[in-house]
């Protein structure tokens, strides 16, 4: 896991809700390192962190007639660059055969989507690596024999309150959600998902905003649409060619893009009745992302008899390949700027830290107590599970 884990940080402008409020800027970041200051403690000296990537998107850019945000600073980094760093780099893995996993992190409102998705002229990763894709099999097809071919379909669901939706058949609706089964070699999947055939990048395009249209939004004090469901699109690469021998191999690979629904706290994402409990089951379901990562980075310092509780959560199940395999994994934590977010911004720092194990520097005793505490930060975002008297209905 170690090995094949990147991991980068992205902190987005302030919001209309923060700069309404005054919001103070607590995150600057030098190269790979973010550095966060407490606000409620100015004499107290600042966290640092060191992840493979730190994205400072908080300023340094301008907005051309076209709508797309262009930098004005050498520090600002835009949607193009995110993908040239991570994005690209798995689809060169998928190409070579690699199952490759990138899922996004953060509290409601931090940014994830539209570094998955993008807005308008400013596509997230997920647009942009359909159209390298759809760009390089053109490419590979124009002096690629006969024998050669290549298929390409794509998937795309949610786990919402713990059960399972098919966002490209809504007329396929089964009680308690779509099962979750596993298969002896292949791992956990989903029953009856349907996978849809692409041939182009605007085939592509066209189900990806069938799917996001179809997600399951809900308005909260953090974000308007905020999803209220984890969401994930599944890209199946097929190549067909002979090799030495004369006979068909096929190569297959999957591209898992995860954009998980925004961790938060009910006091400040002003949840209640169905958004309380939907937020309280979307931080259980972090939590055990969190408990796991853990554990496989717990393996990687030797620890013996170590078991990652996959069974906890539908997401995990179905992230199990993408984490504990072969599989080629990244992982972006967006960020608020704002000191107002302070505690979440940690959190997500922490989170951060666990995900690159040893690997992540910074003071050798803040670190141990950073990774320690992660579990802590999110059994209280979690604590509404403990009394279901907090469930109004």
């Amino acid at each position: 896991m170690e090995e094949n884990v990147k991991v980068a940080i992205r902190v987005r402008p302030f919001s209309d809700r923060e700069r309404l409020r005054n919001a103070s800027c607590v995150v600057t970041m030098i190269d790979k390192m973010t550095v966060l200051y407490d606000p409620a403690n100015s004499k107290r000296d600042p966290r640092q962190y060191t992840f493979d990537y730190s994205y400072w998107s908080h300023d340094g850019y301008w907005e051309r007639g076209d709508g797309y945000l262009e930098s004005t600073s050498p520090s600002y980094v835009d949607q193009r660059k995110v993908f040239d760093d991570i994005g690209a780099e798995m689809l060169q893995n998928a190409w070579k055969g690699y199952n490759c996993s990138l899922f996004a992190y953060g509290q409601t409102g931090s940014g994830k989507s539209y570094t998955m998705m993008g807005f308008g002229t400013n596509k997230g990763i997920i647009p942009i690596m359909c159209d390298e894709l759809f760009s390089s099999i053109e490419t590979k097809k124009r002096s690629a024999s006969l024998d050669q071919e290549f298929q390409v379909s794509v998937s795309m669901l949610e786990i919402y309150n713990e059960q399972v939706r098919d966002l490209l058949n809504l007329s396929l609706h089964v009680r308690g959600g779509l099962k979750v089964r596993q298969h002896p070699t292949k791992g956990f999947y989903v029953e009856s998902l349907t996978s849809h055939a692409v041939y182009s990048q605007a085939d592509i395009e066209s189900r990806i905003v069938e799917g996001t249209r179809n997600r399951t939004l809900a308005s909260t004090n953090m974000n308007s649409t905020s999803s209220r469901a984890h969401t994930i699109v599944s890209i199946y690469f097929h190549q067909k060619s002979r090799n030495n021998a004369g006979q068909f191999v096929t190569k297959m690979s999957s591209i898992n893009l995860v954009d998980l629904a925004g961790s938060e706290r009910s006091d400040i994402s002003g949840t209640s009745g169905d958004r309380l409990k939907e937020g309280s089951l979307i931080n259980q379901s972090l939590s055990t992302l969190g408990n796991v990562i853990k554990c496989l980075t717990d393996k990687t310092k030797g620890k013996q008899f170590v078991v990652a509780p996959y069974r906890e959560s539908i997401l995990t199940k179905l992230l199990k390949n993408a984490l504990g395999g072969n599989s080629k994994t990244a992982m972006i934590a967006t960020i608020s700027p704002a000191d107002i977010h302070y505690e979440e911004t940690l959190s997500a720092l922490r989170f951060g830290m666990l995900t690159r194990g040893d690997r992540g520097k910074m003071d050798g005793e803040e670190v141990a107590k950073d990774v320690d505490n992660f579990d802590l930060d999110l059994n209280v975002q979690s604590s509404l599970l403990v009394n279901d008297s907090l469930f109004v209905f």
